[in-house]
């Protein structure tokens, strides 16, 4: 049953090459949303995989009403399957968590008893589940920008995030790539919406490869983050 004020809900899943996830993220998720007895949806933001993921997702999409996709004909980018999945959202609330089964959706109705005080919910992760240069970089990059935007974010890219979805109604989302969570919450603080903080499970990758660790894809960050400074600084 519902905990909180949370009637209406779009949940979403950024994936790319998931192919071997996201049946069984999606399934999991159904039954943790159909007890809840609320309004939903379910989005799968396939950003251009080379595997089965798309074929999957259709799958899926086809078997289950509650359930659609939005393909991207080419990879653009952990931002870009973020937005997305927040434009395609229509219920009063949306959540997202990554395909790739990291987390447990049952811990998203704890987040509910939270959103009539605050407008984001953001989980960080209790024992994170990854390798030592992942944290590293991590806490590297959390630190930075915390002192940049002026933020006591925890845990800044934890994939377990449940957002009012009239934000994105209010706020500018320029990243295509790994900032758009620094992006969103400086913007979001920046507007004056609050941010409450709770700590989730992380579990092992039991499929599939993490692309978030690439130099690539931290000096694409990087080079987003400078170049975005003076804009989020004067979000109004």
């Amino acid at each position: 049953m519902n905990t909180g004020p949370v009637t209406s809900l779009s949940v979403f899943f950024p994936c790319y090459n998931e192919q071997d996830n996201i049946e069984r993220v999606v399934k999991s998720t159904l039954d943790v949303l159909t007890a809840l007895k609320i309004d939903y949806e379910v989005i799968i933001v396939n950003d251009g995989s080379k595997d089965k993921t798309g074929e999957t997702a259709d799958k899926l999409a086809e078997k289950y009403e509650h359930v659609k996709v939005v393909h991207h004909s080419v990879n653009r980018g952990y931002g870009a399957a973020l937005q997305s999945g927040f434009r395609a959202a229509t219920k009063e609330y949306v959540f997202y968590t990554d395909g790739d089964g990291q987390f447990d959706i049952k811990e998203l109705p704890m987040f509910f008893k939270y959103t009539a005080d605050y407008d984001i919910v953001t989980g960080y992760r209790i024992k994170r589940q990854d390798n030592l240069i992942r944290k590293l970089n991590a806490f590297c990059w959390t630190t930075m920008v915390n002192l940049l935007f002026g933020m006591k974010i925890k845990d800044m890219d934890c994939a377990f995030k449940l957002y009012k979805r009239r934000i994105f109604d209010d706020i500018k989302m320029a990243s295509s790539g790994a900032l758009i969570n620094t992006e969103i919450f400086a913007r979001a603080k920046n507007k004056g919406y609050k941010i409450f903080q709770i700590g989730v499970h992380h579990y092992p990758r039991t499929a599939g490869t993490q692309t978030g660790a690439k130099l690539s894809v931290i000096l694409r960050a990087f080079k987003e983050l400078f170049a975005l400074y003076k804009q989020i600084k004067s979000d109004k």
